[in-house]
């Protein structure tokens, strides 16, 4: 029984690696629905400050800089 909870954990790893998108892997956005604008979402990144608009209230889908994420 452990053998199969580990292998399961292995491939959902995997598949998250897998299909992870890895364009907005660095960034962290956040809705500030007192700045939206026009009926588009106003969507500040938490790690690097890029602030962005977009038009179907979904986080942005790429990532606007290359500054890595503060390490734990």
């Amino acid at each position: 029984m452990p053998m199969i909870i580990i292998a399961g954990l292995i491939l959902a790893f995997v598949l998250m690696m897998l299909f992870g998108n890895r364009t907005t892997r660095q960034c962290k956005w956040r809705m500030d629905r007192a700045r939206d604008q026009d009926g588009q979402s106003f969507y500040r990144c938490a790690v690097c400050g890029e602030i962005r608009f977009t038009n179907d209230g979904r986080p942005p889908k790429l990532c606007a800089t290359e500054v890595p994420p503060p390490s734990m």
